[in-house]
């Protein structure tokens, strides 16, 4: 059974700890790997791989450190190139290319941002369930049937985002890098309107703004259009 927990969320950090009860892993490392370990209680040992969906700091800040620690780090060669990585641990993996960590059968799969070869993954364990996870990216082109659980990322609102720059709260020029990089509450909603989500348990909305977004609201408008258990970390 797949359990999630956050370990960090948002614009100064992401990490997500996952198991499937049998092989626990990390999306994305974020944060320094001492406040991974005290977020998890030092029971870091048995973590079997970290996935790095791309080369923002805010996404791989830590990644010296969980290599040093013995744990294989899974990204992109473009991801890899741009952080200058050159470890033994450094996996490289392809998009549309599926691999192995323990019990989990993960498939990479490209999504739209501003960096060098983002990924976002589809996990899928031997019980059936199947995870989506993706971040970063202001559209998601494929469809997923079957999915069990979706972590997905829902930056900013459109209509905050207009509001704020009417307001003067944000630069008007902060506008065009967002439409172009990071999903937004609108097109999340017609990601689920085009997707299968019968089987779905789980919601998880990640890497809300700072400025642009309103929690409690995204939390209501994914709840009411899916009907779903939905998380905001």
């Amino acid at each position: 059974m797949i359990e999630i927990h956050a370990l960090a969320s948002g614009s100064k950090g992401n990490c997500y700890h996952v198991t499937d009860g049998s092989t626990p892993i990390l999306l994305e490392c974020g944060i320094p790997f001492k406040i991974i370990q005290k977020r998890l209680e030092f029971k870091t040992t048995g973590l079997a791989g970290c996935l790095v969906t791309h080369e923002h700091k805010d996404h791989c800040a830590g990644i010296q450190d969980v290599l040093k620690a013995g744990i294989n780090c899974y990204m992109s060669s473009g991801t890899a190139e741009a952080i200058q990585g050159k470890h033994h641990r450094i996996k490289l993996v392809e998009a549309k290319k599926q691999f192995t960590i323990g019990t989990w059968t993960v498939l990479p799969f490209d999504v739209q941002h501003d960096v060098s070869e983002p990924l976002g993954f589809l996990l899928m364990n031997k019980e059936g369930e199947k995870l989506l996870f993706a971040t970063d990216t202001y559209y998601i082109k494929y469809r997923f049937p079957g999915l069990t659980h979706i972590m997905v990322e829902c930056n900013y609102s459109i209509k905050i985002l207009n509001e704020n720059i009417a307001n003067g709260r944000v630069p008007k020029v902060m506008k065009q890098r967002l439409l172009r990089s990071h999903f937004s509450l609108e097109n999340v909603k017609e990601f689920f309107r085009a997707n299968d989500l019968s089987k779905v348990k789980e919601i998880w909305l990640l890497h809300l703004s700072d400025n642009n977004s309103d929690e409690e609201f995204f939390k209501r408008e994914i709840q009411e259009l899916t009907g779903k258990m939905v998380y905001v970390p």
